[in-house]
């Protein structure tokens, strides 16, 4: 068997609402010996992997400035570049509570880019539901809303620092089967045989990160074995990729909503991973995509 060739380019495309980080990340990345390209215009991207490899990868920052930036073009852009056998790519999207993001332009005075001639707060929504597509798309996403700037580089160095100056970082995510597989999951565990709380009315509307439905799973008599064997073969298995040269290993848990079984399994592993050692980071799919459909919900409603 031949091993299947290394891409020649390597991408982490940095987006997210203004006021998060992007270009503390980007100058952070720079640092880290990335080559940086800040708001290229989205239909010059593909032309970069057009020449030969430079021979480190690349960061590249977009946001609403980008003077043709539309979501869907931006989801189209990750889907043609994750087809390319050329390309290896991750989407980082660097989020933040908007509370927080109206603070910070009050503290710089700076007009919102959403609505230059209206309060931030506007701007920060109008950015929010913009953004909302691309941020369920994110392969890593991380919540600036506590972190100082030092704070960020330190967690984007876990990440994305060269090889040999980190450790494999593992991505544990919860999905829906009724939706596919998650983008670019390495992984797959199947969680649908374990008890399913949606047939208890009382668990139902919560999901798996709830105490309640994480002990009803739980009592499943079949629980605690799949956690232990799943937890002993990854534990076996993450080393193994780390010495194959792996930097990051994205692991996908589904069950057939995505709202309970995948996700406690998920925050469970998660938590056991990350207490071995191994950098962790969790994303839910569809708990992401019902929290980003609110917004919308809301507005269809109309109201007085």
């Amino acid at each position: 068997m031949t091993e299947s060739a290394s891409p020649d380019h390597r991408f982490v495309l940095v987006t997210g609402p203004s006021g998060a980080g992007r270009s503390t990340a980007i100058a952070a990345l720079e640092d880290m010996g990335y080559e940086t390209i800040d708001n290229l215009p989205l239909t010059l991207v593909p032309r970069l992997i057009e020449g030969p490899p430079i021979g480190r990868p690349i960061a590249l920052g977009l946001d609403v400035r980008n003077r043709d930036f539309n979501a869907t073009a931006l989801i189209e852009l990750i889907d043609e570049l994750t087809r390319d056998p050329r390309v290896s790519l991750e989407v980082l999207y660097l989020d933040c509570a908007p509370a927080e993001l109206v603070r910070r332009y009050g503290e710089t005075r700076r007009r919102h880019p959403m609505a230059p001639d209206d309060t931030p707060a506007e701007g920060v929504e109008r950015e929010g539901d913009l953004l909302a597509p691309i941020r369920v798309r994110a392969d890593h996403l991380i919540d600036t809303t506590e972190m100082s700037p030092h704070d960020l580089k330190a967690e984007l160095a876990i990440w994305f620092a060269p090889q040999g100056a980190r450790r494999l970082a593992v991505s544990v995510q919860s999905f829906s089967y009724k939706r596919g597989l998650p983008r670019g999951v390495d992984m797959v565990f199947d969680c649908r045989f374990l008890k399913n709380p949606y047939w208890v009315p009382a668990l139902r509307n919560l999901d798996g990160r709830d105490p309640a439905v994480a002990a009803h799973i739980a009592a499943d008599p079949r629980h605690a074995a799949f956690i232990r064997k799943v937890t002993d073969l990854l534990l076996l298995l993450l080393p193994a990729q780390l010495d194959e040269g792996k930097a990051h290993l994205t692991i996908g848990f589904g069950c057939t909503g995505g709202q309970h079984r995948s996700v406690a399994v998920a925050e469970e592993m998660g938590k056991a991973l990350a207490e071995a050692g191994w950098p962790v980071s969790k994303r839910h799919r569809e708990l992401e995509r019902r929290a980003a459909a609110l917004p919308a919900a809301k507005a269809g409603a109309g109201g007085p």
